[in-house]
């Protein structure tokens, strides 16, 4: 019995030795530490396209380190649930000569004057860019450098009047000078959009690199409304169409650099329609927050 108990214990005795004396060590398809053996198997991501193993010699040690690489996207890939937040305002081409002598523009009270250029005067500070988009889809064209943006969402517009502007729907769209002053003159216009982009991804196996992308996109008017706050009336909300175009196409663009994305877009079509003789083009900048 002594001679067995004696034999196992200069058995653990080598072992232990043995696991000290070669602690770590390599072949092209294993790695040793210690008494472990990890065994790359056929398939593992280890040595593949998207991981390299990269070692270090110091001294008679060498170290390995399995480097994760950024994998490139599938042919198709979708990004929910993306959110802008800018500033807008819009280039006025207006010929308000020729507007005053159409129907658009009323003038109710002598005090508070006709419609002018003046009266559309923004608080630009204030004049917001709101978009949510339900999804985008980047449908690889060209080894992942190019490729094909689109999507759908809501796009809204915040222009936060300085002056006493007033939308009117009854009986027929109109607009005024009102003759009360107002602590929030807002009107607000949205639309259900579709934006088709080209891209361009210069380091499609990093996020950190540039992108750029540009196109256009095309939307329907689905709620617009004026809201004035004011001491003598309290709040109030005016609803209607305001005889604006239904459809709005814009060009758009957005540059992003790692996680940062830029984003801007310019009505091509004016925001009133022709029998208004109003000729005004929105347009934002603003931050796209999303993965791509």
């Amino acid at each position: 019995m002594k001679r067995v108990v004696f034999s196992a214990v200069l058995l653990l005795i080598a072992g232990t030795i043995f696991a000290q004396t070669d602690t770590t060590s390599r072949t092209s398809d294993t790695v040793r530490v210690g008494n472990f053996i990890i065994i790359k198997k056929k398939g593992s991501n280890t040595d593949s396209d998207n991981d390299r193993v990269v070692t270090r010699n110091r001294g008679n040690d060498t170290e390995y380190k399995v480097e994760r690489r950024y994998r490139r996207g599938r042919n198709i890939s979708t990004n929910w649930f993306i959110f802008d937040l800018g500033f807008t305002n819009m280039r006025d081409m207006t010929n308000y000569t020729a507007a005053a002598s159409g129907g658009y523009f009323k003038t109710l009270n002598a005090a508070a004057g006709p419609v002018t250029e003046n009266s559309y005067k923004l608080i630009t500070g204030k004049s917001s860019n709101v978009n949510i988009w339900f999804f985008m889809q980047k449908l690889n064209v060209i080894k992942h450098v190019v490729n094909l943006k689109y999507g759908l969402g809501l796009e809204m517009y915040n222009f936060r009047y300085d002056t006493r502007l007033s939308y009117r729907n009854d009986p027929q769209p109109y607009v005024f000078n009102d003759s009360i002053g107002f602590s929030k003159n807002k009107l607000y216009v949205e639309y259900l959009t579709v934006p088709f982009m080209i891209n361009i991804n210069t380091t499609p196996d990093s996020r950190r690199g540039l992108s750029i992308s540009a196109g256009v996109s095309a939307g329907y008017l689905t709620n617009s409304r004026n809201k004035q706050v004011s001491s003598e009336r309290g709040k109030q909300k005016y609803r209607g169409d305001f005889n604006f175009e239904p459809w709005r196409f814009a060009a758009i663009a957005e540059i992003g650099l790692g996680p940062v994305r830029l984003y801007g877009t310019y009505s091509l079509n004016r925001l009133q329609k022709d029998i208004t003789r109003v000729e005004q083009y929105p347009y934002a900048v603003g931050v796209r927050f999303s993965n791509w």
